[in-house]
């Protein structure tokens, strides 16, 4: 029985939860199992916020501490270049190598003004570094080079197989943390002719390890230091059935405000409605529309706009002293590249500059205030096996500190009806549950207790 569920057995009542207890349990089993452990793997699921990158770091940390050469592996450079900076941060005297690529601005060049950092686009310039960092995609091109004893691998789920197998022979042993709940590993060609092999090169990295060792020890995070305590349930039942995970604080704990009264237009209303729930739902009329829905569009930068114009502020556990909601804090959220770039122009025309806009893919592992998120859903004539991810929507309902506020068109939950999961059933392919239609309509139900129906 896990901790934050267990039960008193005198009193009978559920035991108070502490979060950083919980947090700090799991991961010393965690380190145990990796510095001490036999196993040649282990596998870490982290829900949204949970301290993923936190754990990285202090597991690079602690085996450098022991002596223990070590490679990790992240997905993009940007993922490469913040733990570089991390690790540094924590320990400026480590020696770290971070290998690149060829290409005329391979890196941040924020890290030559580090002393402890070594750049390079070969891995013999990096040998006898405690701790060489790159992107899987570089790594499978290391050849001719020393095992390392470890390896971290950094957004494992989020790794195909293929790559894992590609960087396989470079170490002896591996700390595999990733977030399962978010997107699916991408690739650029169908993928159904490998559907049920042992070794789907589409299928994720840890999927394909546990299917062949599942006797590896695997963990969990359990607490979610991003969401607040009015998201973490509904992400939790929604997106991890399986690994339910807490909010780090409590009811309460976190307050958004705005300093400008309400005007009563939908955009204030559902604002008022976020600020005091979490959530927000600004459901626009039934139709369907084109991708780059002009009303949609409109409605998502008039409501960016708005938390401008309040003069929102937050209150968190970060800072008991109410701080100003300002634009880098705020993200907008869709599934498509053009709708994005339509939020941005709209956007530019109503002056609101400095917010993030970009697609789920995009926005997965970065943190804000407050998101606006355009319904993957909204106004469309079916349910496609892409809009209906399960992943893309965890990612877009999981970007907050505060509040999230999603922008609709009514009519989703009876689309979903109409369009029932009609992916074939393939052998030896293992069904990933919640399916994106479960998951929507939770998603939906919920929001439809904060629903404000607007009609610009």
């Amino acid at each position: 029985m896990t901790a934050e569920y267990a039960v008193s057995r005198r009193a009978g009542a559920a035991e108070p939860f502490d979060p950083a207890a919980a947090a700090a349990r799991a991961t010393a089993e965690i380190l145990d199992d990796t510095l001490g452990g036999r196993a040649r793997g282990v596998v870490v699921d982290s829900p949204p916020g949970a301290g993923k990158s936190t754990l990285v770091v202090r597991a690079a940390l602690e085996l450098a501490a022991a002596g223990r050469p070590l490679m990790v592996v992240a997905q993009t450079n940007a993922q490469v270049d913040d733990l570089v900076l991390r690790l540094a941060e924590k320990e400026p005297a480590l020696p770290l190598g971070r290998l690149h690529s060829n290409d005329s601005d391979p890196y941040d060049r924020a890290l030559d003004a580090l002393d402890n950092v070594r750049t390079s686009a070969r891995a013999g310039d990096l040998a006898g570094v405690d701790v060489v960092v790159s992107t899987a995609a570089k790594w499978a091109h290391v050849q001719g080079v020393e095992p390392w004893g470890h390896a971290i691998v950094d957004e494992a789920y989020q790794m195909r197989s293929d790559a894992l197998l590609a960087v396989a022979g470079l170490f002896d042993r591996a700390l595999f943390v990733g977030d399962p709940g978010q997107l699916d590993p991408f690739s650029v060609v169908g993928a159904d002719q490998w559907a049920g092999l042992a070794y789907d090169p589409s299928a994720s990295a840890v999927s394909t390890l546990l299917a062949h060792n599942p006797e590896l020890p695997q963990h969990r995070l359990p607490v979610s230091w991003r969401l607040p305590a009015s998201a973490a349930p509904l992400v939790s039942e929604a997106f991890y059935p399986y690994t339910p995970f807490r909010s780090g604080t409590g009811p309460g704990e976190r307050r958004l405000a705005f300093g400008v009264p309400s005007d009563s237009s939908g955009p204030d209303r559902v604002l008022d409605e976020a600020a005091r729930s979490g959530w927000g739902l600004l459901e626009l009329p039934a139709r369907l529309t084109p991708r780059t829905d002009p009303e949609a569009v409109a409605a998502v930068a008039m409501v960016v706009r708005r938390l401008l114009d309040r003069g929102g502020s937050t209150v968190s556990e970060r800072s008991g002293d109410p701080v100003p909601l300002t634009a880098d804090r705020i993200a907008v959220g869709t599934a498509h590249r053009d709708q994005a770039a339509a939020v941005r122009a709209a956007l530019a025309g109503l002056g609101a500059a400095g917010v993030t806009v970009d697609t789920a893919n995009r926005l997965q592992g970065r943190e804000y205030d407050v998101t606006v998120v355009l319904h993957p859903l909204s106004g469309r004539p079916d349910a496609t096996a892409f809009h209906l991810e399960t992943g893309r929507l965890c990612v877009l309902a999981s970007r907050h500190r505060h509040a999230c506020v999603v922008v609709c068109r009514a009519g989703v939950s009876g689309l979903l009806d109409e369009h029932p999961s009609t992916e074939p059933v393939q052998l030896g392919v293992s069904l990933k549950f919640p399916d994106g239609w479960e998951a929507n309509h939770a998603v939906l139900a919920h929001l439809a207790e904060h629903r404000v129906s607007w009609r610009p």
